[in-house]
């Protein structure tokens, strides 16, 4: 729990039930703060690993730390002078009493809760007083890793000679077991263990790295981190708002990270080691997962994690974080349920799945869904949903199931739409032939700059399926498939965007012709480094809305003029 004492207009503390709150001035901010100087959302304090953090959140005149100014995220000792605006905080991680190794107490005796006080009063600590304390604290965490290392050590091997078949062990056993190997162990070690060693923290983080994902529960526990990498054991980075930062966690070993690897694969029949050295997987919570360890990651063992929101997405969250206008959502709203045929193109992380995620919400009830994917990370909330997921080979190079075949099945399996996760190669081939056949409305996504390099991209995967076919009738076959290519991109700053939305209008010449119909235009960036622009209809109303005009269905025409200035519009709409 945070508790903020000393706000002004506030008679006494304020309790936030969390381990994190924001300070601004905003009204929805956790804690309000008032002063010009103070930005709208100005700090975050949070607790990671059992210290206090604080996060600058861009604001306009800098969050410090005993009058440093605090460049992305930094820790908050107790004597940290913490300045916000015209406030003076100081924070402080207050913990249970603690409890001795050797004493022979329950499990749960051992675990405690951690509560964050941020005390909002006038603090004046020399700054030598603080560097000291700083640098204590700092030799203390060394020596805390010191002994977690050489604990999480003898505890694998204490698990061999004992060998111990862990797979078999449910969560709760699994747990138990370990907390009375690692409470045995310190035992052994209390002479050793200098008294200023917390025993508490010490059983915790090793019973996380042996049996959890170690370091990395409280970053996936953590909302704002969109993407955890792994470099080796003691190089940690994440990305939060669409910036890279390093994290001051770590491991204690190479063999502690590649523990974690097989602990994430294990149970959904993945494997990885010398002979098959990278492995795609995902966690509990849909998260993807990609590692790769020696003899290909030199470093050491690696670990990619890309997390997806725990919370089902929509159109209204395009809108509220910039990536899409209201008239580039009505339109992509009114081609799902007409059922056209969309392909989402775009770069590495920059929003495709996510994006195929919001698009799925607009399929009407009463479709069958049939999904497939190398690894499952899509989510999709519908009634009549079947999911399929490629399967790699086994030990003996057989039983592998690909996309293709799976694409295949599924014009078996009665499906209103067929959604693939990403087209990598051969696939492609088979996507293009059920959109073809039938099932108008399926959805894929695919790696590309821009939705002509889409189309180039398209007909090289189509030749990797090893069929023989002349470009002219491939042009062909992906002229008539696709309807829309959505073009998605993640620009330097970090933010993902729409930045075009085109309509696949046929061939002519041997060319496959495109027409834009939405455009994001650039026009610079602001003082934070974020980029500006707007978004603006290209005037040009796709084939298929005068079609369903004829028909009777209500359109909004007026969408595709959104954004351009008022002479331009009048010019186009002039007989």
């Amino acid at each position: 729990m945070l508790i903020v004492d000393g706000i002004p207009g506030q008679t006494g503390p304020l309790r936030v039930e969390a381990l994190r709150c924001v300070i601004g001035k905003d009204l929805d901010c956790e804690v309000t703060l008032p002063g010009w100087r103070v930005s709208r959302r100005h700090a975050e304090v949070f607790v990671s690993n059992d210290r206090v953090y604080v996060r600058d959140l861009a604001s306009a005149f800098g969050t410090l730390i005993n009058e440093r100014k605090v460049d992305g995220t930094a820790v908050v000792d107790e004597q940290d002078q913490l300045r916000i605006g015209g406030h003076q905080l100081r924070v402080r991680l207050q913990r249970a009493p603690l409890t001795t190794a050797a004493t022979a107490a329950p499990a749960n005796a051992l675990l405690r809760d951690a509560a964050v006080r941020a005390v909002g009063e006038a603090v004046s600590a020399p700054a030598a007083d603080a560097n000291a304390n700083a640098n204590a604290d700092s030799d203390a965490d060394d020596e805390l890793y010191r002994y977690r290392r050489a604990l999480h050590g003898r505890l694998l091997d204490a698990f061999d000679v004992r060998r111990v078949d862990t797979h078999r062990m449910g969560d709760a056993e699994l747990r138990e077991l370990t907390e009375r190997m690692i409470r045995e162990l310190i035992a052994q070690m209390s002479a050793d263990l200098p008294p200023q060693v917390d025993r508490v923290r010490l059983l915790e983080e090793v019973r996380d790295e042996a049996i959890g994902l170690g370091p990395l529960e409280p970053l996936l526990a953590d909302a704002s981190v969109t993407e955890i990498m792994v470099n080796r054991h003691d190089e940690v980075f994440v990305e939060r708002a669409g910036r890279l930062q390093r994290w001051p966690v770590n491991f204690t070993s190479d063999r502690a990270v590649q523990g974690v690897i097989e602990r994430i694969v294990a149970p959904i029949g993945r494997r990885i080691d010398e002979s098959s050295p990278m492995v795609d997987a995902r966690l509990k919570d849909g998260s993807r997962v990609n590692a790769v360890i020696s003899p290909l990651a030199l470093k050491g063992p690696s670990i990619t994690i890309r997390k997806f929101s725990q919370r089902k997405l929509g159109s209204d969250d395009l809108l509220k974080f910039g990536s899409a206008s209201p008239a580039m959502i009505d339109f992509l709203r009114v081609c799902v349920e007409q059922r056209k045929n969309m392909l989402i193109s775009g770069g590495t992380g920059s929003g495709k799945t996510t994006l195929l995620n919001i698009l799925s919400n607009f399929i009407p009830d009463g479709e069958r869904i049939v999904t497939i994917e190398d690894a499952a990370e899509l989510q999709l909330h519908h009634a009549n949903l079947v999911s399929m997921e490629a399967r790699p080979a086994n030990l003996e190079g057989k039983g592998a199931v690909s996309i293709r075949d799976l694409v295949r099945n599924s014009l078996r399996m009665r499906p209103d739409r067929v959604v693939v996760g990403e087209c990598r190669g051969g696939e492609a081939l088979d996507m293009l032939q059920a959109m073809n056949t039938g099932h108008d409305g399926s959805l894929t996504t695919a790696h590309a700059n821009s939705p002509r390099d889409m189309l180039a991209r398209l007909e090289v995967m189509v030749l990797m399926a090893g069929m023989d076919l002349p470009v002219t009738a491939i042009r062909e076959q992906v002229a008539s498939a696709l309807d829309i290519i959505v073009q998605q991109t993640r620009f330097a700053c970090g933010t993902r965007k729409i930045t075009s939305i085109v309509e696949v209008t046929g061939v002519e010449s041997g060319r496959i012709q495109l027409q834009e119909v939405f455009a994001f235009q650039q026009s610079g960036v602001d003082h934070q480094g974020k980029t500006r622009g707007h978004f603006a209809g290209r005037g040009f109303v796709p084939e298929f809305y005068e079609e369903l005009r004829r028909i009777g269905v209500p359109l909004d025409l007026d969408i595709f003029f959104s954004g351009m200035p008022a002479e331009e519009v009048a010019r186009m709409r002039r007989p």
